[in-house]
């Protein structure tokens, strides 16, 4: 059996392809994936930082929504045209990290789409406790907005985020927003810097305050907003060595960094800020299955207005297109990739 599927091949080289698909097994379901993010991580694969760990020819894709197809043996509580979402990780359960309760950063974590086949393509095998079960009410392009909003969700909690407290999101690109939208509905007051016109202009539109930081000393506004107590909290978003910079500095007495960006290569830090103000650092990888559930509620209830993220959906042929558009910049948030046309082709290969 084959289905249509996004490839990545080499370092900014990806295609389309028929690619050999597997009927579900014991504990397993087939989907068809209706829409795909692509995302931050997928850019870092398109450009070949990834290839230590991503084994070419990849099938690329993690944000998704879709049905449910078909149900492997010992398979209970799903059947076909169920709506769902998936948690793409997969851990061993054996090693220190998941024994202390911590799967999602298990050491032998296979993240689904990166260490193994992911979601862009038309049909697609994952294990049945993947699955996050979606709102019949939601619609399915939303709905591939639920696993960024989970990294939110985590990020915001990892940070620990009350209500009151002042919260500087360093880089507004989807996540940044994300977590700007998340760290306000816990009653935070929250401000974005971020270089792109039209992501300030959008975050703005979602009543959030953005900041140019190449045309404003980002430290001083905050000492202004803040009466030269500083943030509370700050998220570097961003990925670059002055995101860091501002992060740090922005911060007052005891405020805590959440570092939640990928960054390619070691970055210089204020290592002295942090002993004098007794600031906290803390990493924030990836989510659990209680952030994947309370993400799909703000993605339903309309706290994470997902409509608005959406800059545009392109059809599974011409995805290698929007990663080079992404890449550029530009008046982009959030792309995603429908994966259902052709849907029917696909099933006859399938049959």
């Amino acid at each position: 059996m084959t289905t249509l599927a996004v490839r990545y091949t080499a370092a900014r080289s990806l295609d389309t392809a028929s690619v050999e698909t597997s009927p579900p097994g014991t504990g397993e379901v087939e989907l068809a994936p209706a829409f795909v993010g692509i995302c931050g991580t997928d850019l870092h694969i398109f450009h070949g930082d990834m290839d230590a760990r991503v084994a070419a020819p990849a099938v690329l894709g993690h944000e998704m929504s879709g049905r449910v197809v078909r149900v492997g043996p010992d398979v209970e509580g799903w059947q076909p045209g169920d709506a769902v979402t998936v948690m793409p990780l997969r851990w061993d359960d054996a090693c220190p990290a998941c024994r202390a309760g911590h799967q999602h950063i298990c050491r032998r974590l296979d993240f689904i789409g990166i260490d193994s086949p992911g979601a862009m393509q038309q049909r697609w095998t994952v294990p049945a406790a993947t699955l996050v079960r979606l709102p019949h009410t939601l619609p399915l392009d939303h709905a591939a907005l639920v696993e960024p909003t989970a990294v939110a969700v985590h990020d915001v909690g990892r940070a620990g985020v009350r209500e009151g407290e002042k919260v500087v999101v360093v880089g507004g690109g989807p996540v940044g927003v994300l977590i700007a939208l998340v760290a306000r509905a816990a009653g935070a007051d929250v401000r974005i810097a971020e270089l792109s016109p039209h992501r300030r202009a959008l975050a703005q539109q979602l009543g959030l305050t953005a900041w140019d930081p190449a045309t404003a000393d980002i430290t001083h506004l905050v000492n202004a907003w803040t009466e030269d107590a500083g943030a509370d909290v700050a998220f570097e978003v961003s990925g670059a060595a002055g995101g860091v910079d501002t992060a740090v500095d922005v911060l007052g007495v005891r405020g805590r960094l959440c570092l939640v960006a990928i960054h390619p290569r070691p970055r210089e830090i204020d290592l002295h800020r942090f002993f004098w103000r007794e600031l906290t650092l803390v990493g924030a990888r990836l989510y659990d299955r209680t952030d994947f559930e309370n993400a799909v509620a703000l993605v339903a209830d309309g706290t994470v207005p997902a409509q608005r993220l959406i800059s545009k959906i392109v059809p599974l042929t011409q995805a290698p297109a929007a990663f080079e558009a992404l890449e550029g910049g530009g008046d982009v948030m959030k792309i995603l990739v429908d994966c259902t046309a052709g849907a029917d082709a696909a099933e006859g290969a399938a049959a």
